[in-house]
């Protein structure tokens, strides 16, 4: 049987988890990570403006994430969106642009009761480890 390897990813440059869970999870090549909320990471504390902000700063937040996992937006596949309000999809939609400029992962996006802290969003990602190739999509 083979070993698989299983190495656990934390940066001071993103949130500390809430928690008792990790910031990401990488095994073998698939790398896991654990929701982020729009949370400044030297304070803390959920950013003021909104959703928007809060959108932004999460984003950011997987982006050094991702970075100390040796990787970047290119690099993921899926991404799940909780949203306080589903009314928010569209100011979602155009930060998240900001972030995945082209290859977008598959996404999912529900809207929930609560978040922690009180957040207007959290999102998780799965991400690839390694180079990748794109192929374009079949003409159909």
């Amino acid at each position: 049987m083979s070993q698989i390897i299983r190495k656990i990813i934390r940066t001071s440059k993103a949130p500390a988890a809430i928690g008792p869970y990790n910031q990401a999870v990488q095994v073998g090549n698939t790398l896991y990570l654990s929701g982020c909320l729009g949370m400044d990471p030297a304070s803390g504390a959920l950013v003021s403006g909104g959703i928007e902000a809060e959108a932004r700063q999460a984003l950011k937040n997987i982006g050094s994430i991702l970075e100390e996992a040796g990787v970047s937006y290119n690099n993921v596949v899926k991404t799940t969106v909780l949203l306080a309000d589903i009314q928010d999809f569209s100011v979602l939609n155009n930060v998240y642009q900001e972030f995945f400029k082209s290859n977008c992962p598959a996404r999912s996006t529900y809207q929930v009761a609560n978040l922690p802290r009180g957040g207007r969003v959290e999102i998780e990602a799965i991400a690839v480890v390694g180079e990748i190739t794109d192929i374009p999509p079949a003409q159909l």
